[in-house]
């Protein structure tokens, strides 16, 4: 490299970290100084009582607490059967419903039209409008006793009120994934599909033998972001069952929650929050290693 090119690289790259700079400070100030805070917060003694004082030091006590008294490893299941519950219904759901967009029409634009409107609704308003309907009184309910059918306990049965949730947060993230399908499917190239259709290929055979394998890499990718998402979900947790019944549906987010701001006992939860933190960002990590594998492709 001359040194013109080197000069010409240097300056380029001083201006690339001149434009960086408001959003670096930016950043520092929203998210690394308030994990710091939540870091020391996590290996100190901070009860409502001592807040205001000097944090006294705890050390990874909170933590073998957490695990001891074994609140983070029972959110920790609930929390892994939850994500699996709405990662496997979001994609699969996503992807047939990105097949059913693909083609123009009314149908698929009345459908779109309900996906956008599903996905821009603000979380406490569709956890509020599925309280509503699976509520002991609720319209599902109403319905059944119209039918001289007994009352399902949707939202009150320990043993149901988790899947439930997990349905609510899958109806909530299908149409993401189906619209982020639909946008790859629209990248197939047109060539491979007439030639298809010449060759006698049903509907069912395109999407196994085209369809699927285009969408592989996007697939992946959506799995990993429906996965954090599903981790990182608290909305319709805390509007629908506030946790219950018991701690059926207590996940770690709720958990760290509900220590931090119903017992009060800020450095439990606060290390509970740095744990879920710990699993968002292994998963962040593996997201990006395998976006920029993608991209070198």
């Amino acid at each position: 490299m001359t040194r013109i090119a080197k000069r010409k690289f240097g300056s380029i790259t001083k201006r690339k970290a001149f434009f960086l700079v408001p959003a670096g400070i930016y950043l520092g100030l929203m998210s690394v100084y308030p994990l710091a805070i939540l870091i020391k917060m996590s290996m100190s003694r901070v009860t409502e009582t001592t807040i205001n004082q000097k944090w006294p030091s705890a050390g990874l006590l909170n933590y073998k607490e957490g695990i001891k008294s074994g609140q983070v490893t029972g959110a920790l299941n609930r929390t892994l059967m939850f994500v699996t519950i709405v990662t496997l219904i979001g994609l699969i759901m996503g992807f047939f419903s990105a097949i059913a967009l693909k083609n123009s029409g009314k149908f698929s634009t009345f459908l779109m039209a309900g996906m956008v409107f599903i996905w821009a609704l603000p979380p406490v308003i569709n956890g509020s409008v599925w309280k509503f309907l699976l509520s002991q009184n609720g319209l599902i309910n109403t319905i059944l006793h119209q039918f001289g059918m007994t009352s399902v306990p949707f939202l009150y049965n320990a043993h149901v009120a988790l899947l439930f949730i997990s349905l609510v947060n899958s109806w909530a993230v299908i149409p993401f994934n189906a619209l982020v399908f639909r946008a790859a499917i629209l990248s197939i190239p047109e060539e491979i599909l007439e030639a298809s259709k010449l060759d006698g290929v049903n509907a069912w055979q395109e999407i196994k033998y085209i369809t699927f394998p285009f969408l592989k890499p996007t697939g992946f990718v959506l799995t990993i972001l429906t996965v954090v998402y599903a981790f990182r979900s608290f909305d319709f947790i805390y509007v629908m069952t506030f946790g219950g019944p018991g701690t059926a549906t207590n996940t770690l987010p709720y958990l760290s929650y509900n220590q931090s701001f119903a017992q009060y006992n800020f450095g439990l939860g606060s290390s509970t929050a740095i744990l879920t933190l710990l699993i968002v960002f292994s998963l962040g990590i593996f997201y990006s290693r395998t976006l920029s594998k993608e991209e070198s492709i």
